[in-house]
């Protein structure tokens, strides 16, 4: 998948801490899905990937990807900058990324919760609807990947994930 971005597992400190200020950027000061961050015990067992903008290194999109039992995958919190939400480039490269990641590392299954708006897009990319929820009082859908169309990769896995980053 060839892009103006880069994709890829936020592998340094500065990577990292761009990552969580984006997701707080966009869950807590636009969306006001939480009150102060986003931040959850998830984090400790989560890989953060990141879109990074080549032109001036800048995280520009972000998502996460964590194992719940052997092969089964979850993806969460993903998001672009605001400045950069011009068509959907960078979600589909989060998403392919993301999936074709977990694929690599023996994922059997990958399921996100997906807010009612992003439902139809994901569709598009070889997603199904299971049900619909509600989480932090919005209307969500549980969706699954389907992994035909998400090749494995031959991304490494690292041996330990982001660690909880304290609140600033």
């Amino acid at each position: 998948m060839t892009s103006a971005y880069i994709f890829k597992l936020a592998s340094t400190p500065q990577e990292i801490d761009a990552y969580f200020e984006l997701r707080k950027a966009i869950f807590v000061e636009e969306q006001y899905v939480f009150e102060e961050n986003d931040v959850d015990d998830i984090d400790a067992i989560a890989y953060p990937i990141v879109a990074i903008n080549p032109e001036n290194n800048q995280v520009v999109g972000v998502v996460r990807i964590y194992e719940t039992e052997k092969g089964i995958w979850y993806g969460g919190r993903l998001g672009t900058s605001k400045d950069y939400r011009r068509g959907w480039q960078i979600g589909k490269g989060l998403i392919y990324k993301a999936v074709t990641t977990a694929n690599t590392w023996g994922c059997d299954r990958f399921f996100a919760t997906v807010q009612i708006q992003n439902v139809r897009f994901f569709q598009r990319l070889h997603w199904e609807s299971l049900k619909e929820m509600t989480i932090c009082d919005r209307p969500h859908h549980f969706m699954e990947a389907d992994l035909n169309f998400y090749p494995p990769s031959n991304e490494i896995r690292p041996t330990y994930p982001a660690q909880i980053r304290e609140a600033s």
